[in-house]
């Protein structure tokens, strides 16, 4: 037969705490060493109860967004604090978002460089991941069906962390010829179809071959370029933080 609650004033509303007056009896000998005047006995022993009821609880997680990626993200010949990641981070807590961005850019790094070192970094547990890579692909001319492979693979990697994604996308080197161009920029919305994930379309869109946006290689944004860079791409991360795609 199962009790019934009203009968015992306190149960199935908030349960008997055994230890409190262990509590109680502690507050009281705090303040009989602190000479604390009575009417503060009361305050003592909820202070003392929520201090060790809390300590053992982690303080609330700032949520994070990896920004996984080759040269462009990692900030080739800038300062640390003028790369894309800090820029982002900055913006993104001037509209009262308090985010951690961190910076997994890697110079040089292929699809196929990025995928070997993806698992290292969600290891910090992400909440958004920033995906882009394929730049040093087309630059090398490498066989888009690779691409597409390294690129979902670490779309569903990452999924499997829990992480949402942003999959920034690249264009193709126009030397390497139409088909090539055509195979290469369908990569990224198809993969972002399929996997129901949030596209940028091209992370270098306003900045690319603009020389006052880039610096002296005509390649990697200047400091004015990463400023249109995080101006076009904080609201597509805006609407991830709230849930949105």
């Amino acid at each position: 037969m199962t009790p019934n609650p009203a009968s015992h004033p306190g149960e199935g509303r908030n349960p008997p705490v055994p230890w409190i007056p262990a509590f109680a009896g502690m507050s009281r000998r705090v303040c009989r060493r602190l000479k604390c005047r009575p009417m503060l006995l009361g305050t003592a022993a909820v202070l003392i109860a929520a201090l060790l009821m809390g300590g053992g609880q982690a303080a609330a997680r700032m949520p994070e967004i990896l920004v996984f990626g080759d040269s462009l993200t990692a900030g080739l010949g800038l300062p640390a604090d003028a790369a894309f990641p800090s820029r982002l981070e900055a913006r993104l807590k001037s509209e009262g978002l308090a985010v951690h961005v961190v910076n997994a850019g890697n110079s040089g790094d292929t699809t196929t460089a990025g995928l070997a070192r993806l698992g290292w970094s969600l290891a910090g547990k992400p909440d958004i991941v920033i995906l882009e890579l394929g730049a040093n692909d087309t630059l090398r001319g490498i066989d888009p069906r690779i691409v597409r492979a390294n690129l979902d693979a670490m779309i569903t990697q990452i999924e499997a962390h829990g992480a949402k994604v942003l999959l920034a996308g690249m264009r193709a080197l126009a030397n390497w010829g139409e088909d090539y161009q055509h195979e290469f920029e369908r990569i990224y919305p198809e993969l972002a179809q399929a996997h129901g994930v949030t596209l940028y379309p091209f992370f270098l869109e306003g900045v690319a071959m603009d020389p006052k946006l880039n610096q002296p290689d005509g390649l990697h944004p200047n400091e004015r370029g990463v400023a249109v860079l995080v101006e076009r791409i904080a609201p597509y991360v805006v609407r991830l933080i709230g849930g949105r795609s």
